[in-house]
């Protein structure tokens, strides 16, 4: 395992060959990922960088599917643009997948989130430069310090899956990752409702 600067580069242990998604699963979380991208929540920054990934629990795995890796250009997105997580380790910083694309390396953030409550079925990682300035320390928020894609920020958002405040909002501001915000839920409607809420005050 290599480093830099500090930090562990993120591992991707990746099969590239297509899997099994439940077209009610796909269609899903498609037509979520559809309605962000629409709202520019999820897409490409003016250097063509895309952010933001939308994920969605195996049930009663520790597995789930993924935005993959550089597919925030695409405005439709089909089968091919997903990943399959099969397995992580958060301190190596490292992800196994499968899939025509790769998993991002945000892949560890979604993982955090569920690991920390079971009951978690759905995670929307999201950038929104006014509502990220609005919401950043009044919310609950990750250190400052810590960068994304790092498995320092991966136990941040599992401290703050600890309270309670957290467990209820279902919202967590990345305090480190400019313009990130992260919510989740019992299903993909509950995290995309929690993320709107916001939206349609601040946005």
């Amino acid at each position: 395992m290599t480093q830099e600067e500090g930090y562990i580069k993120f591992e991707c242990d990746w099969e590239e060959k297509g899997f099994t998604f439940a077209k009610k699963n796909f269609n899903h979380i498609n037509e979520w990922r559809k309605k962000l991208h629409d709202l520019e929540l999820v897409g490409v920054d003016e250097q063509g960088v895309g952010f933001g990934n939308i994920s969605l629990r195996e049930e009663n795995t520790s597995r789930f599917y993924i935005t993959g890796s550089e597919t925030g250009k695409h405005t439709d997105l089909t089968k091919d643009h997903y990943a399959r997580v099969l397995d992580y380790d958060i301190d190596k910083n490292w992800v196994k997948c499968t899939g025509k694309v790769k998993a991002s390396s945000e892949s560890l953030t979604h993982a955090a989130v569920y690991e920390s409550d079971p009951a978690v079925q759905a995670v929307i990682h999201t950038h929104h430069d006014r509502m990220w300035k609005m919401l950043k320390n009044k919310l609950p928020t990750t250190d400052p310090e810590v960068e994304f894609g790092t498995p320092e920020m991966a136990h941040e958002i599992k401290r703050l899956m600890q309270q309670r405040e957290v467990r209820i909002e279902k919202i967590i501001v990345m305090g480190g990752h400019k313009e990130g915000i992260i919510t989740f839920g019992r299903d993909l409607d509950e995290a995309g409702e929690v993320l709107l809420k916001y939206y349609n005050v601040i946005g």
